[in-house]
């Protein structure tokens, strides 16, 4: 399997090595291509991506599609849980709520954000991951949770 965080430290080393991993990390999860996001950090607690506003993801009047940014937060929140979650455990979506605050009439910045305080719990834990999706003048468009449910890997 592979050490998603690790991959993101060794590319970001190199010019264009962002958008490479970004393409990397469409290939491992191929949903997330329609929205094509562009990693701009990743690290422990935090995953900023930005989703471009192009026709591909554009509703009927012209704004960027919900259920695009979504897949954006989505996208920021997974590369998030591998890049903090501990090697003995395991994460899965539980649920997402959000709520659409405005218009998304730029390019979208998808921001996913915990605290390290979470991860520490031991046991069957359910972690809230703060996301947002902010238009190019700072205003939110999409803000709300996603819960993993985060419990240890079974031992073999």
């Amino acid at each position: 399997m592979v050490d998603t965080y690790a991959l993101y430290r060794r590319l970001a080393a190199y010019p264009q090595g962002r958008r490479i991993f970004s393409l990397v990390f469409e290939q491992a999860a191929p949903y997330f291509r329609t929205a094509r996001p562009r990693f701009v950090e990743l690290g422990p607690n935090r995953a900023e991506l930005t989703i471009a506003k192009r026709h591909r993801v554009q509703n009927h009047i012209g704004t960027v599609h919900v259920i695009a940014i979504c897949n954006g937060l989505e996208a920021a929140m997974g590369a998030l849980a591998e890049a903090t979650i501990p090697p003995s455990r395991r994460w899965i979506p539980k649920g997402m709520q959000v709520e659409y605050t405005a218009k998304a009439t730029t390019d979208i910045r998808c921001v996913a954000e915990t605290d390290p305080a979470d991860w520490a719990r031991e046991g069957d834990v359910e972690i809230p991951v703060r996301v947002k999706g902010v238009r190019a003048d700072g205003t939110t468009v999409v803000e709300g949770i996603i819960r993993l449910w985060v419990t240890d890997k079974p031992t073999r």
